[in-house]
């Protein structure tokens, strides 16, 4: 009896180890994100950056110990100014197709983005959900532009009539650029004898035409008999598709 007693203690003290064993070896890590990139889709750019109008591209490489079940995608503005005709843009998707429910795969997707969403500063969360629940999440940030985008821009405050002035600043068209219109004029200004009211209305193609990232820089000479005052000068990009970006700003033109 004593016997059969210890055999069936023993027993039991295998199955539980045996248990014990089969539970740690159900223990899984969380699924590992080894490589996080997106940009511009029609590119497939790595820069961070892309395009109302257009869409971004993404790219991850996810090893995960247990089958992945989902992937979210999340992308939300800070604190962003919505202008006219502007709409805010938030974007949340969760995958679940075929060739994501994995253990080892290529994350590759693209994202449609409005015409209308404002530009400026987007946060971005990948996060990996496998099917015993480990989440892993990895984080960017991705500067939205218009299709035209105008920055670094510099000009001189004021010049003398008869001189020239300086104006130069940087050009990105993700589909080329068409023409540069440098449109001048004034408004209120009564010219004295001798004098004419200002207006400068130029096309700039030679230097820029197709290219998708230049510096426009330039020397606009003021004619001697101009009316002294302030003008208002409207600088105007177009690309290949028809998409325009305006700047505009004030030059004060001054008696020699």
């Amino acid at each position: 009896m004593n016997r059969i007693r210890l055999t069936f203690i023993i027993s039991l003290f295998a199955l539980a180890l045996f248990s014990c064993q089969e539970d740690e070896e159900l223990i899984f890590d969380s699924p590992e994100i080894t490589t996080f990139e997106m940009g511009e889709g029609s590119a497939h750019a790595t820069e961070p950056v892309a395009y109302r109008g257009s869409d971004l591209h993404m790219e991850a490489t996810i090893l995960a110990s247990a089958k992945v079940s989902s992937i979210k995608i999340s992308i939300h503005g800070h604190d962003l100014e919505v202008g006219e005709g502007e709409t805010a843009w938030d974007f949340s998707q969760t995958y679940t197709s075929e060739q994501y429910l994995s253990t080892s795969f290529e994350f590759h997707e693209h994202i449609d983005i409005p015409a209308t969403a404002p530009v400026g500063e987007y946060h971005v969360v990948l996060e990996v959900t496998d099917i015993v629940g480990n989440i892993s999440e990895i984080e960017g940030h991705l500067e939205l532009r218009s299709l035209v985008h105008i920055s670094g821009f510099e000009m001189d405050a004021d010049v003398e009539r008869g001189e020239d002035f300086h104006v130069e600043f940087l050009i990105a068209a993700a589909h080329g650029i068409h023409s540069i219109t440098v449109d001048i004029h004034a408004h209120g200004l009564t010219p004295a004898a001798g004098e004419v009211v200002w207006e400068f209305d130029k096309v700039f193609e030679e230097g820029y035409h197709e290219l998708s990232e230049v510096e426009f820089h330039e020397h606009i000479d003021v004619p001697a008999n101009v009316t002294p005052g302030e003008y208002h000068v409207m600088f105007t990009v177009a690309d290949e598709e028809g998409n325009e970006q305006e700047y505009d700003t004030y030059i004060e033109v001054v008696n020699n």
